[in-house]
């Protein structure tokens, strides 16, 4: 009875070890296996109230702008810090300056989401320019056109108004406490509009939301 106890306590030990290694290997992610993409749209104004002394906060009345293009698996989660298939060349740093607001959020974002893309960095960049395009910022969402304040459903309907082909529930809003900090919208892994699964919803308090404006 001891050496089966004892063949039962080390069974349950390399068995935990296996499940935490796996998780880990989840956690890091294979570069290339993923299902699908969230584009997420950062709403700059809410982020220079925390970091005034950013790069993109030196009085540039951003509204929305890029924070990144994540791979997503659709039952939650998401790779990240893939080994890398490139490095950012000093051309792909002047591409990625035309799309992020800063250097030192490009280079974070490629570290952390773009490596696991499974494309190189120039591929990435394109693909990351090519969604932004797909997506149209509504008027009313326009620096200094926004209202003070709205509901997250209202934010909703706004982009699903200025973007036809936008599944339903292809949009998430998010919010810190009860103020606008970013929308994330769900795409394919060809950028075509898809519906978000559960892992990927709105996080926002009922009633309106404070959408913050720089001057």
């Amino acid at each position: 009875m001891k050496y089966r106890a004892a063949w039962m306590a080390l069974w349950l030990v390399l068995a935990g070890m296996t499940t935490g290694a796996a998780a880990a290997q989840r956690e890091q992610g294979q570069a290339g296996v993923f299902d699908f993409y969230v584009l997420s749209l950062s709403w700059s104004p809410t982020f220079c109230l925390t970091h005034p002394g950013d790069q993109q906060c030196s009085g540039k009345g951003y509204g929305f702008v890029l924070h990144g293009l994540w791979p997503q698996y659709t039952q939650g989660g998401w790779p990240a810090s893939c080994d890398p298939q490139s490095r950012l060349s000093a051309g792909e740093l002047a591409k990625g300056a035309t799309l992020f607001p800063s250097p030192k959020l490009l280079k974070h974002e490629w570290s952390k989401h773009g490596t696991c893309s499974g494309l190189e960095a120039s591929a990435y960049l394109d693909k990351t320019d090519a969604a932004l395009g797909k997506v149209n910022i509504p008027q009313q969402l326009q620096p200094f056109n926004v209202p003070n304040s709205l509901d997250a459903q209202d934010i909703e309907t706004l982009f699903r108004q200025s973007n036809p082909a936008m599944r339903s529930h292809g949009l998430a809003v998010i919010c810190k406490g009860k103020v606008l900090s970013e929308v994330r919208v769900c795409l394919t892994k060809d950028l075509e509009f898809a519906a978000c699964p559960r892992s990927v919803k709105s996080q926002c308090r009922d009633g309106d939301i404070r959408i913050p404006t720089q001057r």
